[in-house]
């Protein structure tokens, strides 16, 4: 498994990301849009890279020559940012593999434009210290809390499944990770699925033991989305920004105790804690391919069979306008 992306990588990315697709899709090269009518982007950013990203200032910059305006809205988590899209409110944002499913079956006009590599690593099955669980199928008939319909809800799911236990062999107890961190400290279940950085303040905090990770099961990654409308309409912005995360995504591979620095006061989390997030995690920007569509139709398909989402739905319809 292919966990960096190479410099060759970033600017083939970077040359037929959606900057390229202008010419099909709006019958113009990007560079039109230059000296064009003034521009907005809108980004909806959780405590994150885009944060990062905001305090540098430096897309602001890149963009100022393209007449293109910035605006920035702080958002909890992924759903919310997706509901915003959904009505029209932001234009681009940050999110897990979990919330664009639910979002694309409720209808909204999103685009993937680009994606994390994977990051097993960085979501496990956490037991007490002193559980006697000492495997998987150790789970069996076991009080398990995971946050419903999340990354780890999937991944879960594939962890059962290869260690030949059903989805009914468990008692699932659904948590926010707030409450399911309260629970794990009363022991009052026997496992908690999470991902950092409440995984890593587990370890930290209670002594939690890693029962097993995402390694070989499920890929974990994060995407970045926009609109269907803005990705086709304005590619050149989005290229831009795609390519400032991925300038800040490699800064943090370079100066890992910086950027746990700089997590550590964006999530009020002790540093510590976010040493451990940052030394297991992979970086890296890719562009928005074939096979990560499919890893997500993978995931919308074994939602629809837990009853999780409504009705089938076909991820290929939020690809983005350049998708080979």
């Amino acid at each position: 498994m292919s966990i960096d992306t190479s410099l060759l990588d970033r600017r083939t990315f970077l040359k037929l990301s959606l900057g390229a697709a202008a010419a099909s899709v709006t019958g113009a090269a990007p560079s039109v849009f230059a000296q064009g009518n003034p521009r907005t982007l809108r980004i909806g950013n959780q405590k994150g890279y885009l944060n990062l990203l905001k305090g540098r200032g430096t897309l602001e910059k890149r963009l100022a020559p393209l007449n293109v305006s910035v605006s920035w809205t702080e958002f909890a988590a992924g759903p919310v940012q997706l509901e915003a899209l959904n009505v029209g409110s932001i234009d681009f944002g940050d999110v897990g593999e979990a919330p664009p499913i639910f979002a694309q079956a409720a209808g909204a006009p999103l685009a993937y434009v680009a994606a994390t590599v994977t990051r097993p690593q960085s979501e496990a099955v956490l037991v007490p210290p002193q559980s006697t669980i000492r495997s998987v199928a150790d789970l069996k008939g076991k009080r398990i809390a995971l946050n419903k319909g999340s990354n780890v809800h999937y991944f879960l799911v594939k962890l059962l499944q290869q260690h030949g236990l059903q989805y009914s062999d468990v008692k699932l107890v659904f948590l926010a990770p707030a409450d399911a961190r309260a629970a794990f400290e009363r022991a009052s279940i026997d496992a908690w699925v999470i991902w950092d950085p409440f995984f890593a303040a587990a370890e930290k905090t209670f002594g939690a033991r890693v029962l097993a990770d995402a390694s070989g099961v499920v890929g974990n990654r994060a995407f970045y989305f926009s609109s269907q409308r803005y990705a086709a309409d304005n590619p050149d912005v989005i290229r831009i920004l795609i390519e400032e995360l991925d300038k800040v995504d490699q800064w943090g591979k370079q100066n890992r105790d910086q950027l746990a620095s700089e997590l550590a006061q964006l999530w009020g989390v002790p540093k510590p804690v976010v040493d451990v997030v940052v030394r297991r995690q992979q970086f890296g920007t890719q562009p928005i391919t074939h096979a990560i569509l499919g890893e997500q139709q993978r995931i919308a398909d074994t939602f629809l069979e837990l009853g999780l989402i409504p009705k089938s739905i076909d991820v290929l319809k939020a690809a983005p306008p350049n998708l080979a």
